[in-house]
């Protein structure tokens, strides 16, 4: 193929693409839901911007298995903070399922989470398990989370709530 035409099949890709995500998010809009979902969990926000896992695409971890800035033109408040999203189907689909999209442990790092201090997570050292999003402060903590994540997801569970009641508000 000529690189005109790839460039013309390329280029024509791209408003279809575009439908496609807008009419996604159309959709998922207009279906009918007993109440709004929300997180229950208290998220970490930057204490200068407000902005939830520093501005990254919660849902951009699922969709392209990596963390991905989100853009100041897709914003959504949401448990108290700010989201950023890549774009509007993103941001669609996170206000839809917040509870699936966000950070576990409210971003928190959950091996730190299972002995029993809070610490923050980075939004760049992360894991998806049993699709959920976790955040971790030390690639050694992922890795060994990623190694028997029942293990420590006992273990933080149990231990959340008792952490979330002493975090500051």
């Amino acid at each position: 193929m000529t690189a005109q035409r790839q460039q013309g099949h390329l280029s024509g890709s791209r408003p279809r693409f575009r439908r496609v995500i807008a009419a996604i998010a159309l959709i998922s809009l207009l279906l009918p839901s007993a109440a709004p979902a929300a997180t229950t969990q208290r998220i970490i926000a930057n204490r200068y911007s407000g902005l939830a896992i520093d501005g990254f695409d919660p849902v951009s971890y699922f969709v392209d298995g990596q963390a991905l800035m989100g853009e100041a033109d897709f914003e959504a408040a949401q448990g108290g903070v700010v989201w950023r999203f890549r774009n509007e189907g993103n941001r669609a689909s996170f206000l839809a399922h917040p509870e699936v999209y966000g950070p576990q442990f409210g971003g928190y790092d959950p091996t730190d989470v299972a002995r029993g201090v809070t610490v923050a997570g980075n939004p760049r050292l992360f894991a998806v398990v049993e699709d959920r999003l976790f955040l971790f402060n030390r690639e050694e903590s992922r890795d060994a989370f990623k190694a028997d994540p029942a293990r420590y997801l006992a273990k933080a569970e149990a231990r959340w709530p008792a952490l979330q009641e002493d975090l500051p508000q």
